[in-house]
């Protein structure tokens, strides 16, 4: 069957309601319908979903492709069409300097959590997703020969890390995430955008038949690429105001509704 386009969806805030730990039950019957009309279904995250707490939110959407860590990474099924890891001698620089800061930054590969300030990171949990189900590790095994980092993030006050890191290391972006709880960070040249633009060489499907949703920052490089970018109603104002179309929260049929109105289902 030839695929009619492409949908690329956020996870957290987007799909997933954090409120409640649930995809609600109208996204999933909108990514069916969509499924059964010819879309390719991809799930744009900042996260690495086959990390262990993550893993499950992708047997629950079972998307077509992954679009991980922010255009990091790329699968489609098992196959890996692309991935980038991080310099070890930025990585060595950023951490040192978060420690020195008194900054929560990190990242969790496969089934272990490697942050510099641990009980920073499972407050942030707690505060956006109402627990934390963390393996932590030291953050000084980043920098063994066999563990390869392709992004972290941060946790905490991130209007002091984004102001005193993006300062100290003008190649790093961070997007703060919708909940004000942490923060991607990207280095530049990846982006959700990017990661569109890979995966529609690998369909043979033009931008202009490529619909986007998301309601954080780091949604906006995608929303704007997108032929149609949508916002749900719960996104950041900023989300909002580079999106086509705003649709509902994601609690009220958000996804569904706008599926429906942009007559994909």
């Amino acid at each position: 069957m030839m695929k009619k386009g492409i949908v690329f969806f956020d996870l957290d805030g987007t799909l997933l309601d954090n409120s409640c730990d649930q995809v609600p039950d109208s996204a999933l019957l909108g990514l069916s319908e969509l499924r059964k009309n010819g879309y390719v279904i991809v799930l744009s995250t900042g996260r690495d979903m086959d990390t262990h707490y993550s893993v499950k939110y992708k047997d629950i959407v079972k998307p077509d492709a992954i679009i991980h860590r922010n255009g990091n990474r790329i699968t489609i099924g098992e196959e890996e069409l692309f991935i980038h890891y991080m310099d070890k001698g930025l990585l060595r620089r950023i951490i040192d300097f978060c420690l020195i800061n008194g900054l929560c930054v990190g990242t969790s590969i496969g089934e272990s959590d490697y942050f510099t300030i641990p009980e920073e990171k499972t407050r942030s949990d707690v505060s956006y997703r109402g627990f934390s189900e963390r393996n932590y590790r030291s953050v000084e095994e980043l920098f063994n020969d066999d563990i390869l980092v392709s992004a972290i993030d941060f946790a905490g006050n991130i209007k002091k890390a984004k102001t005193l890191v993006e300062a100290k290391f003008p190649e790093l972006t961070l997007f703060p995430f919708n909940s004000g709880t942490g923060a991607d960070v990207v280095e530049t040249g990846f982006s959700k955008a990017d990661g569109m633009v890979r995966l529609c060489e690998y369909y043979r499907i033009p931008i202009e038949n490529t619909y986007a949703f998301g309601d954080s920052q780091n949604d906006i490089p995608m929303l704007k690429k997108a032929a149609v970018g949508v916002a749900v109603g719960n996104a950041a104002d900023s989300v909002k105001e580079a999106a086509d179309m705003v649709t509902d929260h994601i609690s009220d049929g958000g996804i569904y509704n706008a599926l429906k109105l942009l007559k994909l289902i």
